[in-house]
């Protein structure tokens, strides 16, 4: 909990802070690869670094913690660090660059907010920092002692046995441990990370939902061509080189998206390559035999870019009860009129106590947020996954 003192001088500041927190963002990752360029070429998206998604982030998070600091005394946003911590699980990130952060961060403060950075500003700031800081290092060394890897090293070899098209610019990779041992465990929805070298010696790295069946004995992942500015370096990497007998370095999986366990309702909302953790969703529904009620809905821009479409309703229909709801922004050939163009969901029947998963660019998922709470979902009931740095928590 914050002290009395700081939490006053927070509250003063916050409003100061946060009008300046993206300069102070940009200001530290500059500073950070200045000080330490092996993160920026081995361990944090570049791509994220160009598009300034990761400054908002950054941003997003710490107004956000702070905020819950004092507004809500003995609490803090449990989902916010959940899903930062599961992603730091995955990168690999130690107790140790936290000071490098904090060194890097507060010199970035002292540097824009000037003399406004007085040292007791500079004290309740960092108190903030360390309390988020602490707070993410236990759960993150929780997920590590479950991965059975307590010094955060869970990168292990697996060597592609499979890559199929999906579709022209989506492709899946069936993947097997190279040492012989059995896939980890993980839930639908979970993700790994792949490590992959590139031309210019970086070791980039980038998350990729499983989309296999948790009971297969090896792990399948689907990637998605990233074509525009920038270009997705390690998935266009994976689309252009690797094929069958290749081995990728993988990490233990991942994620605190995943499927609830129970026997109500439940809804999978997805657009685009939003599909992959859906469908290890539907897929360990037909595999457990679930007689939930399932209600599956799908957006894209047209058939051919309908990664899984064939499977997706195969699935849907082998449950006991379950339905399909699907649009297309350019159909091919004869369509419904209603189920063209963006997806809607407000006129479907959703069964009170449903328990809904999105997955999809972060404008399909405010909208179905919407529509869902305003048909009586629990906002509690509502679990996003998002394929980008997440700032949407601090939107709303």
């Amino acid at each position: 909990m914050l002290s009395e003192r700081s939490a006053e001088t927070v509250r003063a500041t916050l409003p100061v802070v946060r009008g300046a927190i993206s300069e102070i963002a940009a200001r530290f990752y500059s500073k950070l690869f200045a000080e330490r360029p092996e993160l920026s070429r081995d361990l944090f998206n570049r791509g994220n670094q160009a598009n300034g998604t990761q400054r908002e982030a950054l941003a997003g998070s710490i107004t956000v913690f702070a905020a819950a600091l004092i507004d809500e005394p003995g609490t803090s946003p449990e989902r916010m660090l959940s899903r930062i911590a599961h992603k730091h699980a995955s990168l690999g990130v130690t107790q140790e660059q936290y000071r490098i952060v904090r060194a890097n961060l507060f010199a970035a403060i002292a540097e824009v907010l000037g003399d406004a950075a007085t040292d007791e500003v500079v004290r309740a700031w960092d108190e903030v920092y360390w309390l988020m800081a602490e707070s993410l290092v236990t759960r993150e060394e929780k997920l590590y002692a479950a991965a059975g890897a307590p010094d955060g090293d869970t990168w292990r070899e697996y060597r592609v046995d499979g890559r199929t098209s999906e579709t022209t610019d989506v492709v899946t990779f069936l993947m097997r441990p190279v040492d012989g041992g059995p896939a980890p465990e993980w839930r639908p929805g979970q993700y790994v990370s792949v490590r992959v070298r590139l031309p210019d010696g970086a070791r980039q790295i980038r998350q990729y939902s499983l989309t296999g069946d948790p009971r297969d004995d090896a792990l399948r992942i689907t990637v998605r061509r990233v074509n525009g500015e920038p270009e997705g370096e390690v998935s266009n990497r994976l689309h252009d080189h690797v094929r069958e007998g290749d081995v990728l370095w993988l990490s233990a999986p991942f994620g605190d998206v995943v499927l609830g366990e129970g026997s109500g309702p439940v809804l999978l909302a997805s657009a685009g390559i939003g599909c992959t953790p859906v469908i290890a969703m539907l897929r360990h529904l037909v595999a457990t035999g679930s007689t939930r009620r399932v209600i599956a809905v799908h957006a894209d821009r047209s058939p051919s870019t309908h990664a899984f479409r064939a499977e997706f309703e195969r699935l849907v229909g082998e449950l006991d009860d379950a339905e399909a709801h699907v649009w297309y922004e350019s159909p091919e050939g004869p369509w419904p009129r209603e189920r063209t163009g963006r997806p809607d969901l407000a006129g479907l029947r959703i069964p009170p106590g449903t328990e809904a998963y999105l997955c999809g660019p972060p404008a399909f998922m405010r909208e179905a947020h919407r529509q869902l709470v305003s048909a009586g979902v629990a906002e509690t009931d509502v679990h996003y996954e998002i394929f980008e740095p997440d700032s949407w928590f601090a939107e709303g």
